[in-house]
């Protein structure tokens, strides 16, 4: 489990210890975060409802590509869109809605056209370098493989295209739906099947297995 710790920590809260001070901190404190696998600037900043690019601001030393547990982050002021439960749980959730009559699918708040919908099997993968055919951490085009990264049969799925995935569950993916561009191949992709690329050890990505999702294929 996450600890969330307070920048300038007195004595005396430390005495209480770590529970009680987690319990003690305002939502709208500058916050420490102690990352835990899985962790993405991205989910982080859905989760605690925080301006991706602000909190990349306030962690510019830190690569997006490498956030492993224990690693420390802060946690800018946050904003108020979501609303708060008396018991400190944020309201807001995902959410995912399709007008198929129009083609127009939201998500995150965030409207997307799209052309088709497709239903594959997907698989996940790492940055371990026995999942990369001994390549290292980069996707076909030689980028560093991140999080929308997703591997694809190119006679299926044409490089360079973008697609919403849905229908996944993974503690290492964004709820609901996530923006994913097809930048990699795999030689055991063939057909209807994509590997999404996930941060974190490859026995954390493995949880994943094989599922059934529904990618809408962006304009």
């Amino acid at each position: 489990m996450f600890k969330l710790i307070k920048k300038s920590t007195t004595v005396a809260a430390a005495l209480l210890g770590v529970t009680l001070m987690v319990q003690s901190i305002p939502v709208h404190a500058e916050q420490v975060y102690v990352a835990k696998e899985g962790d993405t600037f991205y989910k982080l900043s859905q989760k605690y409802d925080i301006n991706l690019e602000k909190l990349m601001n306030a962690n510019k030393e830190i690569s997006p590509y490498n956030i492993y547990e224990g690693l420390k982050l802060t946690l800018p002021t946050e904003s108020s869109k979501n609303t708060v439960s008396a018991a400190g749980n944020k309201v807001m959730a995902a959410s995912l809605n399709v007008d198929s009559s129009n083609k127009v699918v939201e998500a995150w708040g965030k409207t997307f056209d799209y052309s088709k919908t497709m239903n594959v099997k997907a698989t996940a993968y790492s940055s371990d370098s026995a999942e990369n055919g001994g390549y290292g951490a980069v996707d076909y085009y030689g980028n560093p493989l991140k999080l929308g990264t997703i591997a694809v049969d190119p006679k299926v799925i044409p490089l360079g295209t973008k697609v919403l995935v849905t229908g996944h569950s993974h503690d290492g993916l964004p709820d609901k739906a996530f923006v994913a561009t097809a930048t990699d191949i795999g030689g055991a992709i063939k057909g209807n099947k994509i590997d999404i690329f996930i941060p974190g050890s490859k026995s954390f990505v493995s949880k994943f297995g094989i599922q059934d999702i529904k990618l809408y294929v962006l304009k």
